[in-house]
């Protein structure tokens, strides 16, 4: 079995992986692994992909956001497989489109903060400025780009003050497509013996549907495709958008989960449509009964859960995850990064330096003591250490 390999590397320091120094030590491989998937038929059978429910995984379940973002550039090949290296039970690709209507992985549309596109002169001309979501935005956006294009872009890191090491590995990695992400993956499963699931995030749903671009089908194709279907497939969609999960569970019964932006704010969608409400309204218990008509889980910022004083200190737990627990919602909030810079004060390391990681691992600990059932983690090694007793996992 041939594999195309591209390396790269992270040195051990401590007990946390943290990069320092691209030629210090290669420990991770099969970065590209189509060559897998094309001389195996092992991976396109749906009893492979749909045998597994979440009941089979680890508690509390942990979701690399971006991949294992805080150690690698996020959303590309190298941050997803080094989150499965990790141990991560479920990677998390934002999802956007291209102008040749291709999905790919970008936390945003627009290619500024997360590509090196400002070094290519070729592409100067199609700066500009757009309304994304209501936001004034100027750059460049991926809708604007074939894919062929914008795979002559590398990323970089998107927080370089807070993770200089990660910007080591600025220019090497290419921008993924959703196939990609899912070819990675499978050929993963083969390799580690253990089923690995996918959160994708649809991002301006109603922004790309307004172009014309079909966004929901589009992926939901590709998991169909991809032997992604019912609601025991190791997968779970995301929207901010109330009107995006609900057409998508019109066509697809992979399960969907409401994501839960700062309490003062509405879903884009609704702002849209000139109604009211907005996530701090969603996050009561009738709301909440309502979002579970379409919805399997909510995505709460983790501050719905445990709110913060204005001393920066954790305050009291709120009733947010027994409300949702009571409408048989599940609960995954997000995000958790070690880092000094996210840490409430109690948890910050003596140093005191942003980009120190603090104590992380008592810090999410108070979260799961809330009864949460998973988290998106850019640091998915440390959760996954947490709970280390757990031998649960889904074998293929």
């Amino acid at each position: 079995m041939i594999c195309r390999v591209q390396y790269f590397y992270y040195y051990v320091s401590s007990k946390l992986y943290t990069i320092k120094n691209m030629n210090r030590l290669c420990v991770f491989y099969f970065v590209r692994v189509q060559h897998i998937l094309k001389q195996t038929n092992l991976l396109f059978s749906t009893g492979v992909t749909n045998i597994q429910s979440e009941s089979l995984f680890c508690r509390p379940l942990v979701i690399a956001h971006r991949g294992a973002s805080g150690y690698v550039p996020e959303h590309t090949l190298g941050s997803y497989a080094l989150a499965i290296l990790m141990g991560t039970d479920y990677i998390e690709p934002d999802l956007v489109l291209t102008s040749d209507h291709q999905v790919i992985a970008r936390h945003d549309n627009e290619l500024g903060l997360t590509t090196d596109i400002a070094l290519h002169p070729e592409f100067a001309s199609r700066r500009t400025t757009k309304t994304v979501d209501g936001a004034k935005v100027n750059g460049w956006f991926t809708e604007d780009f074939t894919l062929p294009e914008l795979k002559t872009l590398r990323a970089i890191e998107s927080l370089p003050e807070i993770r200089p090491g990660n910007a080591r590995l600025d220019h090497i990695f290419q921008i993924p497509t959703l196939q990609e992400i899912i070819d990675l993956t499978k050929g993963l499963e083969i390799i580690h013996g253990r089923k690995i699931g996918l959160y994708p995030e649809i991002k301006h749903s109603l922004y790309f549907r307004t172009l014309g671009f079909p966004i929901e089908q589009l992926v939901v194709d590709i998991l169909h495709k991809n032997g992604y279907e019912g609601s025991e497939a190791p997968a779970c969609i995301q929207s901010f958008e109330i009107d995006a999960l609900k057409e998508l569970k019109n066509i697809t019964q992979i399960r969907l989960m409401q994501l839960y932006d700062h309490p003062s704010l509405q879903p884009f969608d609704q702002y849209q449509k000139g109604a009211d409400l907005t996530y701090g309204d969603m996050a009561a218990p009738d709301k909440l009964s309502e979002v579970a008509k379409y919805a399997y889980a909510v995505g709460p910022d983790k501050s719905y859960i445990i709110p913060r004083d204005q001393s920066n200190r954790l305050g009291r737990m709120t009733n947010f995850v027994n409300d949702a627990h009571e409408v048989g919602l599940k609960v995954y909030a997000y995000t958790f990064r070690a880092e000094n810079h996210f840490l409430s004060a109690e948890y910050i390391s003596g140093d005191r330096q942003p980009t120190t990681f603090g104590n992380f691992s008592a810090y999410l600990q108070v979260y799961y003591a809330t009864g949460i059932d998973g988290i998106f983690c850019d640091h998915p090694d440390v959760p996954v250490r947490l709970r280390n007793t757990c031998s649960k996992y889904p074998q293929l």
